[in-house]
């Protein structure tokens, strides 16, 4: 298995460059750098507070429990963290979730019961609502959405956002290539866009810290 990240051009007080995540035969294959741009933000590991929010995703597909599930709909009025990622991912993927699970468990019942936490699969040929499920369990993440569908709709809906994926390419090897773009946007209660994005460098400290503000509407 190879992963590659698709790392956003980032404007910011602190360049943020995303490095390459992948497993034992990744080969020294670098990043691959995609279009997107994001304006405003802090040092790396911090929320970037974006100048213009984006709009949420309209995205229904099937959720663990094997139901239509609409983002929209079911996120309305709730602040919500949306990520797509793989469940074969062998690094980034397992550790931005568990960082995210980890954080969510220190919050108060209350605010747990407001926050969505949603994982889109990058690879749903392979994510089946029953994987997905048992994957996002093992992060810590018993309360979290897990989504796979149609590939092309799902690319759709990430692209707007800035994040960048491919489909997954089968390699000669029988390896299978998955490159997507590793950011955790959180989409604000108060207007339902996104105002913040988190990379890689985001620990679970660093959410457990900016959660509380995020449920609120308030910037971290």
């Amino acid at each position: 298995m190879r992963t590659k990240i698709l790392a956003p051009a980032i404007v910011a007080t602190a360049a943020l460059t995303l490095s390459a995540c992948g497993g034992s035969d990744s080969g020294g294959k670098g990043d691959n750098a995609a279009a997107a741009e994001v304006k405003g933000g802090q040092k790396s590991g911090q929320a970037i507070v974006l100048d213009q929010a984006k709009a949420k995703p309209d995205l229904a597909l099937t959720d663990t429990d094997g139901k239509k599930y609409d983002l929209l709909k079911e996120t309305k009025g709730r602040p919500t963290l949306l990520f797509f990622g793989y469940t074969h991912c062998p690094d980034v993927c397992p550790l931005t979730m568990s960082n995210v699970g980890l954080a969510v468990k220190k919050l108060p019942k209350a605010e747990r019961e407001k926050l969505r936490v949603v994982f889109v699969s990058t690879d749903p040929a392979r994510d089946t609502p029953k994987r997905m499920r048992s994957w996002l369990d093992a992060q810590g993440g018993t309360d979290f959405v897990g989504l796979t569908g149609d590939f092309n709709t799902i690319e759709a809906a990430a692209r707007p956002l800035g994040i960048f994926i491919e489909k997954p390419k089968k390699e000669k090897d029988g390896s299978i290539t998955v490159s997507h773009g590793a950011e955790v946007v959180g989409f604000s209660p108060k207007d339902d866009k996104g105002h913040w994005i988190y990379t890689t460098n985001a620990t679970a400290d660093r959410y457990a810290k900016d959660l509380p503000k995020i449920i609120e509407g308030r910037n971290p």
